[in-house]
């Protein structure tokens, strides 16, 4: 009896299989796995939740707009930085600073010990003066212009050190957070503080703050050019990013971009602000930072313009202020050489060669670098634009070229009119 039983039970579960388009095993007939059914479905499943997800920020979109209006959206928008449009304790802090008048103490980073028989870098500061020809309407007796107001820009003509040495352990500011080592990823270096609610920082200074964590190299780069470098520019953008270029096993090809300016009075003429468009350039390091290959820092020259100057006309914030642009011809930070050590040792420990300063420099020998990843320079440089500017999202061409992509892709062409440029303080 049981043995009918076993065999009744065999035969339903072989006909309950075949009517799921399946075949027992040793049947003899055929099987339609359910991995190609779990393994279509993912994309189908992936595609559905990123569907999902729009159409719930879609929604929550509108609703902002109806809520706050397309100008407490904009204000929204300049605090919502990682634009989930939902403000985190974070994203919020600014506010909470402006009502309350209390900053909370900063987060000092970690000192970074250099060891004294690390390996050293040379830098080269040069510089041709900005050609005051170049400036649009401020000569002397135009529009009221004193001589003394231009005083601490005509007297800037050289670097106020042409050469300085300094630790390769240093440009570990430059090195990637973990999350961001990929070739073409883009970081904060300095993070800009200023958004619609701080507004931006007063204009009656002549001293610059004391530099923190970061900002202490990037300070003492430009401090090289003139004595009294803001690495915290007074207006947008502010800060520096940097990108992931290209990279092997060992070392990184690191792109940067940073907003500074200068400020060339002293008391008791009234401040001058010199603000170049942008600083940019290259470092090539080891992903130790033990090591840097190259070092590159300078203004571009490729505008007809490429300063923004300011000045005041009394001491107070509420003073006025005159404002004029012109051409810097060369304005750049150059390393000699790749780092190297000052002591040479064996396998024991022994220091076979030195350099004292008294002998003749110790030659090196580099190996060539083979980049096993890499994006061009214009790429990472459009990458830094787009940190600092998300419009540049959008593409923004000539009027032939984007008539030309118009008709290719079947779209409609937005025409802006502007006076002057969006990005680099129209210079």
């Amino acid at each position: 009896m049981a043995a009918d039983v076993d065999k009744t039970d065999t035969e339903e579960r072989n006909k309950t299989s075949s009517r799921n388009g399946h075949r027992s095993p040793g049947s003899g007939g055929w099987k339609v796995p359910w991995t190609l059914f779990v393994v279509g479905a993912v994309p189908l499943l992936a595609f559905g939740i990123k569907y999902y997800q729009d159409a719930r920020l879609l929604k929550r979109h509108e609703e902002s707009v109806r809520t706050l209006g397309a100008e407490g959206l904009f204000l929204f928008s300049s605090l919502d930085t990682d634009h989930d449009l939902y403000l985190s304790p974070e994203e919020f802090k600014p506010i909470a600073e402006k009502l309350t008048g209390i900053t909370p103490p900063a987060d000092f980073e970690e000192e970074v010990i250099h060891d004294p028989n690390g390996e050293t870098l040379t830098l080269e500061a040069k510089m041709q003066p900005l050609l005051l020809d170049s400036m649009t309407k401020s000569k002397d007796g135009f529009l009221g212009v004193s001589h003394s107001s231009l005083s601490g820009l005509r007297s800037w003509k050289s670097p106020a050190v042409p050469s300085s040495t300094f630790f390769a352990s240093q440009f570990r500011v430059f090195l990637p957070p973990k999350n961001k080592v990929q070739v073409g990823d883009t970081w904060w270096v300095i993070p800009s503080e200023l958004n619609i609610f701080t507004g931006y920082l007063p204009n009656n200074r002549y001293h610059p703050p004391t530099p923190k964590g970061k900002e202490v190299l990037i300070h003492s780069l430009l401090s090289l050019f003139h004595p009294r470098p803001f690495i915290k520019s007074r207006f947008a953008p502010q800060g520096a990013v940097a990108c992931v270029r290209a990279s092997n096993d060992f070392y990184y090809d690191i792109v940067f971009r940073i907003h500074a300016e200068f400020q060339l009075n002293e008391v008791p003429d009234f401040p001058f602000w010199f603000t170049p468009g942008q600083f940019t350039g290259n470092i090539i390091l080891s992903k130790d930072a033990s090591h840097v290959r190259k070092f590159h820092l300078y203004v571009p020259n490729d505008r007809s313009l490429n300063v923004d100057m300011e000045w005041l006309y009394g001491a107070s914030e509420s003073s006025n202020m005159e404002v004029d642009i012109g051409y810097l011809p060369q304005l750049e930070l150059q390393s000699t050489g790749p780092s190297t050590p000052s002591i040479i040792t064996d396998k024991e420990g022994n220091v076979i060669d030195s350099r004292d300063g008294s002998s003749e420099p110790i030659h090196f020998v580099f190996e060539d670098i083979h980049w096993t990843s890499e994006i061009s320079r214009q790429e990472a440089a459009r990458r830094l634009d787009v940190t600092f500017y998300p419009f540049k999202k959008v593409s923004y061409l000539p009027f032939s070229e984007a008539f030309e992509r118009a008709e290719a892709e079947n779209k409609l062409v937005h025409s802006i009119l502007l006076w002057g440029a969006l990005d680099d303080q129209s210079c």
